[in-house]
């Protein structure tokens, strides 16, 4: 919960500024808009979700379907991000909230010629199943907190 505080504070101060970087406009997302080429955050997220240890899960994107029609949307991908530990431990808690998994991220081109990665955070996805779970939802939530904060920063950053 700290956390998520403290990324929500951050996001706050940073779209006050009108600063480029962490921006949230909906409660529960994280947004960073950067000057990253789509087609190189893609390959950075990728490379940022091997380093965490957590693994691909999923991947759609309108933009690659409408290409392939000869049609041309700006880029855009949603990509679900998961582990099978934290799986097992967040069905042990909530099977309720099986259906959030894998949590997405979402990257979008923007007419600038960068990019926007989003993600609503793990603690928002899971919240409404807090009141029936197990504590140990809460627990899980918040680690994964971090974890999708530190994919999404290496991502940016293109560690």
């Amino acid at each position: 919960m700290k956390t998520l505080l403290q990324l929500s504070m951050l996001a706050l101060f940073m779209f006050a500024l009108g600063s480029p970087g962490v921006a949230a406009d909906r409660a529960g997302w994280v947004r960073y808009e950067t000057n990253i080429p789509y087609a190189k955050m893609i390959k950075r997220l990728n490379a940022a979700v091997k380093a965490e240890k957590m693994l691909l899960v999923s991947r759609a994107s309108a933009s690659s379907g409408a290409k392939r029609r000869k049609i041309k949307i700006p880029g855009n991908m949603v990509v679900g991000v998961y582990r099978n530990d934290y799986a097992l431990r967040m069905l042990d808690a909530s099977v309720e909230a099986g259906i959030e998994a894998p949590i997405r991220f979402y990257i979008t081109e923007r007419s600038s010629g960068g990019s926007t990665l989003s993600y609503k955070t793990p603690s928002h996805v899971f919240s409404p199943y807090m009141a029936t779970a197990q504590p140990d939802l809460e627990e899980l939530a918040q680690e994964l907190d971090g974890v999708f904060e530190t994919i999404a920063e290496k991502a940016v950053r293109g560690d």
